[in-house]
């Protein structure tokens, strides 16, 4: 067992499968010597069943971000295994089908504004309601995918991204006078459940196949979970509002 986040308490939130960056932090954070508390939403069984593969089995507590009563409830229920948190990793993010595949122009309101609410206003939800929880200062982290370019059939989620990256800076602002942090990580193209869930996106693969300057492995969440794991840790402890690219380079590098 390593010692990167030893003592520290930490809750990940959005683990589904084994498959997903999420699982694989809270398999790394437990490495690294942290206590590790999960959410989940909606399928509770099958969030029980993948925290049961961790090393260490980890409390389940049900959240769903859109929730008010369930925000103003999270910090009764994360006491109730850990006394406080160090960190929180925000791995929540959901469009409706008709924000994705090639829908921009014809998108409706109601289900652009779930994607915003669910994929970026969440972030900010998350933070307020686990103030009380991070009394001691720490550092929260959301997985990200680069909103700095137009992607094909990402569409309005590209958009809930983009606001995802501003929230954070706005966060970083807001809440480092209480020596919380606020950092993303860009990771690549994942063959998890919600990547499955895009329309096109095996034209992601094809893109990384050809421009990653890294040999990228979209069956490998490893090396975006070990970025998540290390922006948790004391080793980042003036950087805020920032970005890390897990991507093999891509976002540097032209066509």
């Amino acid at each position: 067992m390593g010692s990167l986040l030893l003592g520290k308490r930490i809750l990940v939130t959005g683990v589904i499968t084994d498959a997903s960056i999420a699982f694989h932090a809270a398999r790394l954070a437990q490495e690294e010597g942290a206590e590790v508390v999960l959410t989940g939403y909606g399928r509770l069984s099958l969030v029980e069943r993948v925290a049961n593969r961790l090393p260490k089995p980890a409390p389940v507590i049900e959240l769903d971000v859109t929730d008010a009563e369930h925000l103003a409830a999270l910090p009764a229920r994360v006491r109730e295994h850990v006394d406080g948190l160090d960190g929180v990793v925000h791995s929540i993010a959901f469009g409706p089908a008709g924000v994705l595949g090639g829908n921009f122009l014809t998108a409706e309101w109601a289900d652009v504004a779930t994607a915003l609410q669910v994929s970026a206003y969440s972030f900010k939800s998350l933070a307020t309601a686990c103030l009380p929880l991070l009394e001691g200062g720490g550092a929260m982290v959301g997985l990200d995918f680069d909103a700095g370019v137009a992607w094909p059939s990402y569409d309005w989620m590209g958009v809930a991204k983009a606001a995802l990256e501003a929230t954070s800076r706005y966060l970083a602002r807001e809440l480092g006078p209480r020596d919380i942090r606020f950092n993303l990580v860009a990771a690549g193209p994942i063959r998890t459940v919600a990547a499955k869930s895009i329309p096109g996106f095996a034209g992601f693969e094809r893109i990384w196949d050809e421009r990653s300057p890294l040999r990228w492995d979209l069956r490998d969440p490893e090396p975006a979970a070990r970025a998540v794991v290390a922006l948790l840790s004391d080793w980042f402890p003036k950087t805020t509002g920032e970005i890390v690219h897990v991507d093999g380079g891509v976002h540097a590098v032209g066509a």
